[in-house]
């Protein structure tokens, strides 16, 4: 599907303001809906969708159900009625099967384009990228966290880099593991630290060694106190919330920059 083939909003590249994101864990009807037509807007007819949707959710399907209106009422029973992280499995297989059939190139990432206007609209925090789905955080969040992975790509700093890729796979996984995000956030973070300071202590004992201007330099510590009792110590009955989670990958990843420039410039001025 060309960019000629696509709806009027795609052509102009106009879109309604990014609803507050409110929803994570869940697939509301809108998706459900978004998913199922998409399918039909793409090719599918009635009974190849059914197929596919059988087959991600490893599911019969109603073996009295052969006419295409039939079929179609079987299709929106098996979407309707499938776990919400079912329907984000369903959405990533049929982005995957559309990429394989199509030999232009350009009809899944139209897929995509369209079903991340829906998550847009209604608040919904994933998006599709290069056909997986990923945690959408704010803007912040996905600057900071873009920036860090390529000023330490830059830098030479592969390591760091993979920790920062590990905290964004587990902040997008269904359910997130936010635990997961905050530890490896942290420990990019103290990976870089380490780097810049050429001494092999914990990030705690690093803070003063770092160049961070007071008082920030105190947040630094803070920071690293809460990583250590929310990542590492969980209290019982104090699991981390996403936000919290997303707050301390884009400050992770923000001072990660920080540190990586102030360390580069530091490195051109000196004779």
């Amino acid at each position: 599907m060309s960019d000629a083939d696509q709806p009027f909003s795609f052509r102009h590249r106009f879109q309604a303001p990014d609803a507050e994101i409110t929803i994570r864990e869940d697939a509301p009807a809108a998706v459900r809906d978004a998913v199922t037509m998409l399918g039909y807007r793409f090719g599918y007819a009635p009974k190849s969708l059914r197929s596919l949707v059988c087959e991600v959710l490893l599911s019969r399907p109603d073996p009295g159900a052969w006419s295409n209106d039939n079929v179609e009422r079987d299709v929106s029973r098996l979407i309707d009625d499938a776990p919400w992280f079912r329907v984000y499995d369903i959405a990533e297989a049929l982005y995957a099967d559309i990429a394989d059939r199509d030999f232009t190139g350009t009809k899944a990432d139209g897929f995509a384009h369209q079903l991340n206007a829906v998550f847009r609209e209604h608040g919904v925090g994933w998006e599709m990228a290069d056909g997986k789905l990923i945690a959408r955080g704010s803007e912040a969040f996905a600057i900071a966290s873009q920036s860090a992975i390529a000023e330490m790509t830059r830098a030479n700093k592969p390591t760091a880099a993979k920790e920062v890729h590990e905290a964004l796979t587990d902040i997008s996984r269904r359910p997130a593991d936010v635990t997961g995000a905050i530890q490896h956030a942290m420990a990019a973070l103290e990976c870089v630290a380490r780097e810049v300071t050429g001494d092999n202590d914990t990030l705690g004992r690093l803070v003063s060694k770092l160049g961070v201007p007071p008082p920030l330099d105190t947040a630094v510590t803070k920071l690293w106190g809460f990583a250590s009792e929310q990542g590492r110590h969980i209290r019982e009955g104090r699991e981390p919330k996403f936000e919290e989670a997303e707050l301390v990958v884009t400050v992770a990843s923000a001072l990660s920059v920080y540190l990586l420039r102030a360390d580069r410039a530091v490195g051109r001025s000196r004779p």
